[in-house]
Order: structure tokens, then C-alpha cells, then sequence
């Protein structure tokens, strides 16, 4: 086991001319990981500034590439002068083994199964032909490596594409040497040999895949290079039928304009040819082929389960590794892919995190722990001075009501309190014996607890409750009778509860 950044890299999975694939995991925060597969370039590639931006190149098409029928691309570490590609893990077998294990059994593939496994890469393949990059421009991306070995069929049963690392798109920091050719020659097109591209490529290659998944046999076979060259440009192909005669004539016929040597006589669409093949046999559902993969690879998938359980037991209590940029070689540093700098033609932005969907190209960093104790700090002084705060509000609103108080001229009077969780309107007081007509009682509705002192609603707290507010005193008009010692003998008035309310014209 080795940390990398934020990932533990274990064993070998697979292994290929550039790089080979292992087993990772996320050891992400607070207990947060998953399961992923770390593509590894070879450390001598890793010098090359060529294979660099290949590599580089693969992770910017494929994240911008987003369906269930692509392997989906989560990151790239640069580190002590190599490039790890994280993938997600997908628990599954490639075509092409499994092709074999049905040639070893003597067996052929169902036709529903091939069909379902087929329009899914064909989806897949769609969606990178469809893709744009982050202004909505066409990225015209060609894989120019579909074979068995590139579709990856799950034990969900879900078919995905993979290894975009020598595709061909609009604006790729990496171009192709003059007189090299990128991808496998017995699923090449005719025309990629001539290097001329398109997406009718792809789909030729397709075409190839579904030939020998229905038949468990090679197409283009030969003791030499050149003669598998030669069988290419020929153009001409027998029909699957001829060794499975048990397919019907008209599987024949999509398959075979597939294959046509023209690429303006192929299927216009990799999503045209997917329709097409499920029209002709019907297509069946993930949960059977998941199966049937479970029973092809029985004893490759439990080796896998058990690998990934002792993974996730054993890598519980590693910590990530923290990364600088002082890790990383000026060769990939200055790479647009991780400096942020566009070079002339850019393709495509760099992947967007996803955090929970961890979908960035970047140097992976890891925040320093210096900075909790200046964050701990300044917490605890932002709760200290929230108290003082509020202990100062309660102080104004105290000595405020004892000044309310000593202006009455008495001492404080019983207090009536209402509840908050009702609303309820105090019995309106007598009547004072004027000549004035006087104006009508208001109402005033407050949301506290009111004190019935002499008239006056004094708010204590927040609650919600209406009140009758004591009547004006008389207008201007009224004669001398409201204020003769008469009506001031007693001075105050009773309520309905007793309590006494002083006159405003006898005080």
C-alpha cells in the first residue's frame, strides 16, 4: 500500500504499454471514502511532456463526458514526478474476457445479452460525440480505440466505455506524430488508417466489437501486421450468420452497415446504430446480464469482493498524505491542465469538484492544521461578545421601566399579566362623567406583557395579546365639572377585578 494525496494505492488490477491500473481508495474527512480505480502512468512516460498531455488530455475529455455508459473520471494527482488518473471503481468484467470465457465454454454469448451490452457502449460513445466544452462548443471527440478490451460490462449489468487516452478532439494539447498511428489495427477503420477521423469511426469500431461478441471469434485476423492490414482496406466481411447461423438475416444487415467501407454509408450516429440493433433482437434487462456476468467471471469478481473488503477494513485509520506544490515537476506544473493557463486551441475546462462528486483535475492539497486554533479563538470571542451584548440590552430595558415607573408619581401599582399563547382584551374602564363627548376608546394591539398602571401599556416581553387602552383625557370643551372635587372623592376607579385605576384628573 502506498498513500498518494488523498488516496491509498494498492495492486495491480490491470496493466497496459503506458500505465497500469490499481485499486484505491478516497481517505476523505470525517470518515468519508470510497472505492476507486487509480490509472498509474509508467514513471518513464512520466517524463516525457508528450505522454504528459495524453494523459492529462484523457482526464479533460472524459469528465466532460457525463453518462451512465462512461467510466466517469474523479480526479488526477501529481506527485513526486507522477500522474495518477482516479476513476470509479465499477465491480465488472471487460467484453473481451468475457468473450473468451464464452469461447472457452464452447459457448456463444445470448444475442439479447450482445445487444444489451452493445447499445449501451454505443450510448456511451453517443454522449462523447455530443460533447461540448464549457461555452457549449462541439468538442468532436473521437475514441479511435473501441475494442472488447474498452467496454466495460458491470456485474449490474450496465455497459460502459473507457480509455479516452488516445482519443482525438477539437482543441487536444497533445497531437499525434506524423506518421503514428493511435489505436488497435484489427479494430481499425479504413479511413483511420489513411488518418482521417470522424465519429463514423467509432462507429466501424462498434460494428467490429459486435461482430465478434455474436460470433466468439476474431474478424481481422493474420500472422503479421500486414496481412490484418490488408483485410482492413479490402472492405469486405462475412456476415455474423456465417459462423452462428442462428441469427436472423436482418442482424446481418445492421451489423454489415456497420462495417461498411464508406463511412457515409455506415449508421450516421452511434445512438442511430444502438436503436437500430434493438429493433432487430430486442434487448435484455441489466438485472439478467448482470448475472450472466457473475457466471462468466464468478471467480475473478469474488477475488475482486474479497480484495475491496480487506481494502476497506484495512485502510480505516490512514491518514492523507499532505500535498504541496513543491511535489510537483515543473514539467507537469506548467501543464494548462493543472496551472489553470488555456494553451492556444483549449478544449475544455477543467473538471468541476463534485464532494461528494469529487470531479476536479488538480494538484491534490490538504488545508493545514495550524489554522483551528485561530478559528476555535475566534469563536470563542464572537460568543463573548454576543453575552455582553445582550446583557447590556437587558440593563437599558430595566432601568427604562423603572424610569416609567417613578414618573407616575406613585408607587407601582399591581400588574395584570396576559399569556402569550392567547389574545385577550382587557374590560374597558368606567366611563369618566364629562360634559365633553369624548372621543371613542382605541384599541391597541401589542405583541408583550402589559402593566395596567394608570392608563399606561408598558411592554415588557414578546408575546401576543391585545389590549383596551385606557380613554384620552377630555378634550378642551369640557366644562368644570370633570375636574370638581366631586368626581376626584375617591380619586380612582375599580375595574372589573378589583384593582383600582387612578383619574389623570385628580393627579
Amino acid at each position: 500500500m502506498r498513500v498518494v494525496g488523498r488516496y491509498a494505492l494498492y495492486e495491480e488490477i490491470a496493466a497496459g504499454g503506458m500505465a497500469t491500473v490499481h485499486f484505491g481508495r478516497l481517505l476523505g474527512p470525517v470518515g468519508f471514502s470510497r472505492t476507486v480505480a487509480i490509472k498509474r502512468l509508467h514513471p518513464q512516460f512520466a517524463k516525457d511532456p508528450e505522454f504528459v498531455s495524453m494523459f492529462l488530455d484523457e482526464a479533460r475529455l472524459a469528465a466532460r463526458i457525463r453518462h451512465p455508459n462512461v467510466v466517469p473520471t474523479l480526479d488526477v494527482v501529481a506527485t513526486q514526478g507522477e500522474l495518477f488518473l482516479v476513476m470509479d471503481y465499477v465491480q465488472g468484467e471487460s467484453l473481451s474476457r468475457l468473450i473468451r470465457a464464452s469461447r472457452e465454454r464452447q459457448q456463444r454469448i445470448p444475442v439479447r445479452y450482445v445487444a444489451t451490452i452493445i447499445t449501451g457502449a454505443l450510448h456511451g460513445l453517443h454522449a462523447a460525440h455530443e460533447a461540448k466544452n464549457e461555452r457549449g462548443e462541439p468538442l468532436r471527440i473521437v475514441h479511435r480505440d473501441i475494442s472488447p478490451q474498452n467496454v466495460l460490462v458491470g456485474s449490474d449489468g450496465v455497459s460502459r466505455v473507457l480509455d479516452f487516452g488516445v482519443a482525438k478532439a477539437a482543441g487536444r494539447m497533445q497531437t499525434t506524430r506524423e506518421g503514428q498511428l493511435k489505436g488497435k489495427l484489427a479494430y481499425m477503420a479504413p479511413e483511420q488508417i489513411g488518418g482521417e477521423v470522424t465519429r463514423q469511426t467509432d462507429v466501424y469500431a462498434a460494428a467490429i466489437v459486435l461482430w465478434e461478441a455474436l460470433t466468439a471469434q476474431r474478424l481481422f485476423t493474420g500472422d503479421n501486421e500486414g496481412q490484418i492490414l490488408s483485410k482492413v482496406l479490402s472492405g469486405e466481411h462475412m456476415p455474423p450468420s456465417a459462423l452462428a447461423p442462428e441469427l436472423p438475416p436482418e442482424l446481418d444487415a445492421v451489423v454489415l452497415k456497420g462495417l461498411a467501407k464508406q463511412p457515409a454509408h455506415r449508421w450516421a450516429t452511434a445512438r442511430e446504430f444502438a436503436i437500430a440493433l434493438e429493433r432487430c433482437c430486442g434487448i435484455a434487462s441489466t438485472t439478467e446480464v448482470g448475472e450472466w456476468v457473475e457466471s462468466m467471471a464468478h471467480g475473478a469478481l469474488t477475488k475482486r469482493a474479497e480484495k475491496i473488503a480487506e481494502i476497506e477494513s484495512s485502510s480505516a485509520n490512514i491518514q492523507p498524505q499532505e500535498m504541496t506544490t513543491a511535489h510537483v515537476p515543473e514539467h507537469l506544473a506548467s501543464h494548462p491542465s493543472l496551472s489553470g493557463r488555456s494553451g492556444p486551441h483549449p478544449a475544455a475546462d477543467p473538471p468541476v469538484s463534485q464532494a461528494s462528486q469529487l470531479s476536479s483535475i488538480s494538484v491534490s492539497r490538504e488545508a493545514s492544521s495550524a489554522k483551528k486554533p485561530r478559528r476555535n479563538l475566534a469563536i470563542a470571542i464572537a460568543g463573548i461578545a454576543t453575552l455582553v451584548g445582550v446583557i447590556i440590552v437587558l440593563a437599558f430595558k430595566l432601568g427604562h421601566n423603572k424610569t416609567d415607573d417613578a414618573r407616575t408619581g406613585s408607587p407601582p401599582p399591581e400588574t395584570t399579566h396576559a399569556t402569550a399563547t392567547e389574545t385577550a382584551t382587557a374590560p374597558p374602564p368606567p366611563t369618566v362623567v364629562a360634559t365633553a363627548t369624548q372621543a371613542p376608546t382605541p384599541t391597541v394591539t401589542a405583541t408583550a406583557t402589559a402593566t395596567a398602571n394608570t392608563g399606561h401599556i408598558n411592554i415588557r416581553h414578546t408575546s401576543t395579546a391585545a389590549y383596551t387602552a385606557a380613554p384620552p383625557p377630555p378634550t378642551a370643551t369640557a366644562t368644570a365639572t370633570a375636574t370638581s372635587s366631586k368626581n376626584c372623592d375617591p380619586p380612582y376607579t375599580l375595574d372589573a377585578k378589583g384593582h383600582k385605576i387612578w383619574k389623570r384628573e385628580c393627579m
